[in-house]
């Protein structure tokens, strides 16, 4: 099995960089492409068989012997063309050599429907591994799409779109509601209000006054703003991360899975025994017969063919594949089932991985109002407002609705208005400080978003408004724990006291935050220094994908995850869950266990059948189980995968 395609990353034509590559996204047409070698020899194999069996009068030997080689070159011409590359390149002694050598010895021993089955096997191993890895990390490529396409300029009273790579330091460019900023600048309007969560991970959505920094991939959240460019496109925030991702992925070691590392031993030796069965016996049987012993040979060389590895091992990662996928975990090939097995080290975003990334009431409290006066008085003022924390505020229920007039927005402090005829402040502290109102002091301790309100210059209540935890996230540390991850540490963009706060209510005691990207990748790489620590982290925005990229396994939130960090994870969690984190290391650590027992078994039977096909016992019926037969074994082995259950 050409493994190491499982690590390579694609070219932009589709087609791995050995030139022989399955592992691809292709159309219908270059699908056909794909298969139909394995389709073409199958027919031809199964009908050759059949005639075999009628012994069909026209199926001579001549005849039979052309049937069958027709259909041995649609899947073995590219295995011999492979072994011939990689003779050229110096690694002689390779799976691909041997296969050739035995399936060719097949034919001259007479036994055509074997050399055929061995590379028809083969071929079909790589086509599942194919599609094990046809997604695999590395086509960076998708990344670019998240980068704006077009920025809005303003020049001479008019609006003029361009693509962001010609903008020029100075111009100025507008960003509608829901549009993103495509060039970092300084705000121009009097305020803004921005989700920054992609780039900094920051639940809360930024409001910024004029003159404040604004940052490429940005949402604009409220109204048109306008913004003065300060940085070409090549330099922004979006484009510093997404160069970050693919340094990372550059540094991504790449694994050999086991059957390249052992091939390379078992081949030599069973070419080198080949040739003693042949040659050695001269020196020592009186009856010696060279034609006799080269057929023991040639069919020590058919049983010694490594099919039945060669398909148990991708059989074994394709059904822990379909397990997972089951489970609402997609794993980008079968070489992060394998490094999935070593993680001992948890790095977990905040926002969006534990918590559900959406504002939600979570405390009110009220001074001399009740809780439904204070709350109808400040939805009669955020109902007209599409800010994220007013659109929170309006989901309480509420039997009196009433309506304010008079509503003033004070940039970056909160709203002024008359509410059943009182006036009302909702705000921060920096609005009740200028209004003379008095704040009690248990408010300066509340690290989530808080809302104060005052009515008729009397401070009325204030109520908190905080990232909800998702329902498995605590109970998931415990079980991380359990399964043998002995540090879980949390990075986070938000504010280094909200982090804490969520840290310690799930009994995390490592945690950062206020980090921005870079923060974040250099964190993970001074764990990685450790040659003990095999770390995964897990992530959804724009701003984990460097990190995502550079750690040992990246695991992204795909249900609310952004575009980037699922494109530049190795394992996807579908759900949203991070207990599915803990059933992804179960599965992977049970498909490890299954694909060793398929290698303990086809190499154990082979070794059996290969001592007995050396004395001259074994003839080409246990051959075809050494291969055919311990590869159907292994094959429900695997499927046992699709039936176990992981608490």
């Amino acid at each position: 099995m050409n493994d190491n395609k499982i690590e390579q990353i694609q070219d932009g034509d589709g087609c791995c960089s050995s030139g022989h590559c399955h592992a691809q996204d292709p159309s219908e047409s270059s699908k056909l492409k794909t298969y139909s070698p394995a389709i073409v020899s199958f027919v031809l194999l199964i009908s050759g068989i059949v005639l075999d069996y009628y012994n069909v009068p026209f199926f001579t030997n001549t005849i039979r012997l052309v049937w069958f080689s027709v259909a041995y070159i649609p899947v073995g011409l590219p295995v011999i063309k492979e072994g011939w590359e990689s003779i050229k390149n110096g690694d002689v002694f390779t799976e691909f050599l041997l296969m050739t050598i035995a399936t060719l010895g097949a034919f001259a021993i007479g036994e055509y429907p074997e050399g055929v089955t061995v590379m028809l096997f083969y071929t079909i191993g790589e086509l599942f591994q194919g599609q094990a890895v046809s997604k695999a990390k590395g086509n960076i490529k998708a990344l670019l799409d998240v980068r704006p396409k077009e920025a809005n300029v303003l020049k001479h009273n008019t609006v003029v779109a361009v693509k962001p790579e010609l903008v020029r330091i100075g111009e100025i460019i507008q960003v509608r509601v829901g549009e993103k900023v495509p060039l970092d600048g300084v705000l121009l309007s009097k305020t803004a209000s921005l989700n920054t969560s992609a780039l900094t991970g920051e639940s809360k959505p930024d409001t910024i006054t004029k003159g404040k920094k604004v940052y490429a991939g940005s949402i604009n959240l409220e109204g048109v703003i306008e913004v003065e460019v300060t940085k070409l496109f090549k330099d922004s925030s979006i484009s510093r991360i997404l160069d970050l991702v693919q340094n990372a992925t550059t540094r991504k070691a790449k694994t050999e899975l086991f059957i390249r590392k052992f091939a390379k031993v078992y081949t030599p030796i069973v070419a080198l025994l080949a040739v003693a069965i042949t040659v050695l016996p001269y020196f020592f049987v009186s009856d010696y017969v060279f034609r006799d012993w080269l057929y023991r040979a040639l069919i020590f060389l058919v049983i010694s063919c490594p099919c039945a590895l060669v398909i148990s091992i991708p059989l074994g990662y394709f059904g822990g594949l379909g397990a997972a996928s089951k489970h609402g975990i997609l794993f980008k090939g079968a070489s992060f089932l394998e490094a999935m097995t070593k993680i001992n080290t948890l790095v977990m975003d905040k926002t969006g991985t534990v918590t559900k990334g959406v504002f939600k009431i979570k405390t009110i409290k009220s001074f001399q109002l009740t809780e439904q006066e204070l709350m109808t008085y400040v939805m009669a003022m955020e109902a007209n407002s599409t800010h994220p924390i007013a659109q929170a505020i309006m989901k309480y229920a509420s039997d009196k609705p009433l309506k304010a007039t008079e509503v003033i927005e004070v940039a970056g402090q909160g709203l002024k208005g008359v509410v059943d005829n009182k006036s009302v402040l909702v705000g921060n502290a920096t609005l009740m400080t200028s209004n003379q109102i008095d704040v009690p002091k248990e408010t300066e301790d509340i690290v989530e978003s808080i809302v104060l309100v005052a009515v008729n210059n009397t401070f009325a209540g204030y109520i908190v408004i905080a990232d909800e935890l998702k329902d498995d996230a605590k109970s998931t540390i415990q079980k991380l724990l359990d399964v043998g991850i002995f540090k879980i540490r949390m990075l986070s963009g938000d504010k280094d006291s909200i982090t804490q706060q969520v840290a310690s209510e799930l009994d995390i005691t490592e945690a950062r935050g206020g980090l921005l990207p870079e923060d974040k990748l250099h964190d993970v790489e001074m764990l990685k220094k450790n040659a003990d620590v095999n770390v995964a982290f897990v992530g959804d925005g724009i701003n984990d994908a460097p990190v995502l990229a550079v750690s040992d396994v990246g695991i992204a939130m795909g249900g609310l995850g952004s575009d980037v960090a699922i494109e530049t994870a190795d394992v996807i969690i579908q759900t949203d869950e991070p207990s599915k984190i803990v059933t992804a290391i179960k599965i992977s650590r049970s498909t490890r266990a299954i694909v060793w027992q398929n290698i303990a078994l086809a190499f154990g039977v082979k070794l059996i059948v290969m001592i007995l096909g050396a004395f001259g016992i074994a003839t080409m019926w246990e051959a075809v189980f050494a291969d055919v037969g311990v590869a159907f074994l292994a094959i429900l082995n695997a499927i046992r995968l699709q039936r176990m259950t992981w608490d």
